[in-house]
């Protein structure tokens, strides 16, 4: 059998708090027993399960790996006001007149991540 994707792991300076945003912008939960000052946090939510671990090093680079969100019931749009609200800071906009395209933006510390249309929306394109 193969093996299978257990977390996706990011590495950050302040887990409880990066893991407390990840799980506004998931709609997931924060473990129960994180807490503030912890050296890991985890986030459960529909999709993998996200790992905070604290490290000493910042990070200096673009993300060699990133997470591709895609809204179940609302919009990119919608979604991209809202993830802001939570804090997290658009990097690049790749939106297109005709709708189509995506949002990169970059979380609390830094870690990029993209969002993209909607089903629903890829299917009134013609882009499912």
């Amino acid at each position: 059998m193969a093996s299978l994707v257990r977390h996706v792991t990011i590495d950050c300076a302040d887990p409880h708090a990066l893991a407390s945003f990840w799980a506004r912008a998931l709609e997931g939960t924060l473990g129960e027993d994180d807490n503030p000052g912890d050296d890991e946090a985890l986030v459960d939510s529909a999709g993998a399960s996200l790992l905070f671990i604290r490290v000493p090093e910042g990070k200096s680079v673009k993300n060699r790996t990133h997470l591709d969100l895609q809204p179940q019931d609302r919009g990119r749009d919608e979604e991209v006001e809202r993830l802001v609200a939570l804090g997290a800071t658009v990097l690049a906009d790749h939106r297109t007149p005709d709708g189509k395209g995506w949002v990169t933006l970059a979380d609390p510390e830094g870690n990029e991540f993209c969002v993209e249309r909607s089903q629903a929306e890829r299917v009134a394109t013609g882009a499912a």
